[in-house]
């Protein structure tokens, strides 16, 4: 057993707020913190709605859920946040300036024993290691969106990780309930996002040069891979325009890729712009909470007579493209 009993998660978006609620649901007391109070507030409101979907897809019972809630509290003070936290979850966005300055300011709130690790999708905690005062105690402990069926998590030390601290960031991942995947090597994109964001991108890619529009993408690939809930651009919806945004954004400057430039200016555009992250507020390539991947016909062949508006669209786009 670990004694990884009191957690604060530092961040409370989508994830973050996943990971608070579920660690709450596995017997752990959590405060989620977050510098906005509105940040706070869209936090509380996905957890009523996790109530909800863990009654459906866990089994919980109202039992169950009043004991997650009272394990839960919210915090826009870092001081009181982290005051009494065995571990820190860092979930803040995936911009190295952003989680530089919240270990620098965090740091000298924390208590001795505290470790610290960070949610980061792509980045290498070596990048921050310095940052949080305690480079001994810093691990990244990357979580899946969807956390209470993707229930994968990551592990990746950096040089100074001491071996305590990924046990014991290890025996808190399975006692909430996660597979436990050790990353050998330091490597951005771990090991989940070393496949998926290049899928992602390919998928946005698609839409933003107008190949073919977000349904059908996601109707290829959900065909292709049998089984599938949803598709790419459901995908980005469930893990948030914001983190999509910043990734592409990031990594398109790093590389100098303007394509993947250019699907983040469209992810900009056509949502972040208009107020519009996804499943956490209801619309993004979908809408929540009946998206039409969803629906029992969404994979269904069309009838024989829409066939002519079918081929019209593809004659018509391709004469447009050359």
């Amino acid at each position: 057993m670990s004694d990884l009993n009191r957690v604060t998660v530092v961040g409370a978006g989508v994830l973050g707020g996943q990971i608070a609620w579920h660690s709450a649901f596995h017997g752990k007391d959590v405060v989620v913190y977050d510098l906005h109070q509105e940040a706070i507030e869209n936090c509380r409101a996905a957890h009523e709605m996790y109530a909800g979907i863990y009654r459906a897809d866990v089994a919980a019972t109202d039992e169950d859920i009043a004991k997650t809630r009272k394990r839960l509290t919210y915090s826009t003070t870092i001081a009181e946040a982290v005051q009494h936290a065995d571990l820190v979850i860092e979930a803040v966005s995936e911009r190295p300036e952003v989680k530089t300055s919240v270990y620098e300011t965090m740091a000298p709130h924390l208590p001795e024993h505290t470790l610290i690790a960070t949610n980061s999708s792509t980045l290498l905690p070596q990048d921050f290691a310095a940052a949080t005062g305690r480079p001994d105690k810093y691990c990244a402990m990357h979580f899946a969106n969807l956390i209470w069926k993707l229930n994968a998590v990551e592990i990746m030390a950096h040089p100074e990780t001491a071996h305590y601290t990924l046990t014991a960031a290890t025996e808190f991942g399975i006692e909430i309930g996660m597979v436990p995947v050790p990353i050998r090597k330091q490597q951005n994109g771990y090991a989940i996002n070393t496949w998926l964001v290049p899928l992602l991108n390919a998928a946005q890619t698609l839409v933003t040069n107008e190949i073919a529009t977000p349904e059908d993408v996601d109707r290829t690939y959900m065909i292709v891979n049998r089984g599938c809930s949803m598709g790419l651009l459901g995908l980005i919806d469930v893990i948030g325009m914001n983190t999509v945004f910043d990734v592409l954004d990031h990594w398109g400057h790093v590389h100098n890729d303007e394509q993947m430039l250019r699907n983040a200016d469209h992810i900009k555009k056509n949502f972040l712009d208009q107020g519009l992250l996804g499943l956490q507020t209801g619309r993004g390539y979908y809408n929540y909470p009946n998206p039409a991947y969803g629906t029992s016909d969404f994979l269904s062949p069309p009838d024989i007579s829409a066939a002519s508006d079918i081929a019209a669209q593809a004659l018509l786009l391709t004469h447009i493209g050359q």
